[in-house]
């Protein structure tokens, strides 16, 4: 198992990515490799006490900046964290990155530095959002904001497939999101998509309105990345309002007050549902080797979620049971 954890990507980095890793370590026992400049790195671990043999660290002497032209700015700075730990996984076995830094970069070096798997057209980010009785997998959520039916077909196969071997989830229900439940709904892409998805091997719960997204019985929710991507921040942005407007409801008065403490327990846990840090990150699937993207604002817990992400990743062979399926269907 080789993970390697881009150091000095995100908004947090080097300092919660550093602890998020020295977490890990200590709970899963993995080994893993941070990337980036050393110095910085060694001046962070010098705050820990943790097994020494468990971190490595690669160097790399730049950083790729959110405001860079992602494709430009891989083939511009080879000596990057990002470019240096994707050129290093291409030399292993079971290997997966994660990186809280520019997604654009991370999918382009993903695309540029490691490849597509044979048989797969378009890769696809997923992401992992809470519903009613536990969380689905929305997938695409902005890799490919045009698509064709087939794309959308496999985007179904890869989120299956890890719903299976990462969520936990034993024959995953797979929904369509669509302005509406009926089979002829829709525009020409997602009235062909239903298509094949009925006809396929899944099992397929058929459309998803917008306002049945929450309470879905799905646990794949496939869509193009241009409506998976306002559907992820959509929910995000309406989850943040809520949270906030019950706290501000209950600060407003005496009452209200002491009405909070009493349920503090529950609206911590109610908050818990919606942070993007229990989850860890979003995986980039479909390429030859893992990508996992973690939050921009990721701190160390996010990151160590991540990191056990990473690890059901590879323990379960996600990335051989998807090449092999890419070859079962483009036979």
């Amino acid at each position: 198992m080789n993970i390697f954890l881009d150091a000095m990507g995100g908004d947090n980095a080097p300092y919660e990515i550093v602890k998020g890793a020295v977490d890990a370590v200590k709970e899963y026992g993995v080994t893993l490799t941070l990337v980036g400049r050393r110095s910085v790195i060694e001046d962070e671990l010098s705050k820990y006490d943790y097994p020494k043999d468990k971190i490595e660290i690669l160097h790399a002497e730049t950083v790729i900046e959110n405001t860079e032209e992602p494709a430009m700015a891989i083939r511009r700075k080879p000596d990057s964290s990002l470019v240096v730990a994707l050129e290093e996984m291409k030399t292993c076995e079971n290997a997966v990155l994660i990186s809280a830094g520019s997604t654009g970069a991370l999918l382009s070096g993903g695309l540029l530095k490691l490849g597509r798997i044979k048989g797969i057209k378009r890769p696809a980010l997923a992401a992992t959002i809470p519903k009613n009785d536990g969380v689905f997998l929305l997938i695409d959520t902005g890799a490919n904001a045009d698509c064709k039916p087939e794309y959308l077909e496999q985007f179904a196969q890869l989120g299956k497939i890890y719903s299976e071997n990462v969520l936990g989830k034993i024959n995953p229900g797979i929904g369509l999101i669509n302005i509406g439940a009926e089979a002829k709904k829709g525009n020409t892409l997602v009235k062909a998509a239903y298509e094949l998805l009925e006809a396929g091997d899944f099992n397929f719960l058929g459309n998803v309105e917008a306002r049945d997204i929450m309470e879905t019985k799905a646990d794949v929710l496939v869509c193009d990345g241009f409506t998976g991507n306002v559907v992820l921040k959509l929910t995000e942005g309406t989850a943040a309002f809520i949270i906030k407007g019950i706290k501000k409801s209950i600060m407003s008065s005496t009452k209200g007050k002491i009405g909070g403490m009493l349920i503090k327990d529950n609206l911590q846990n109610f908050k818990k549902q919606f942070d993007y840090a229990e989850y860890g990150g979003a995986p980039f699937l479909g390429v030859k080797g893992g990508i996992i993207k973690a939050h921009g604002s990721s701190d160390a817990y996010a990151i160590k979620n991540a990191i056990r992400q990473s690890i059901k990743f590879v323990e379960n062979d996600v990335l051989k049971k998807i090449t092999e399926n890419a070859k079962k269907m483009e036979a």
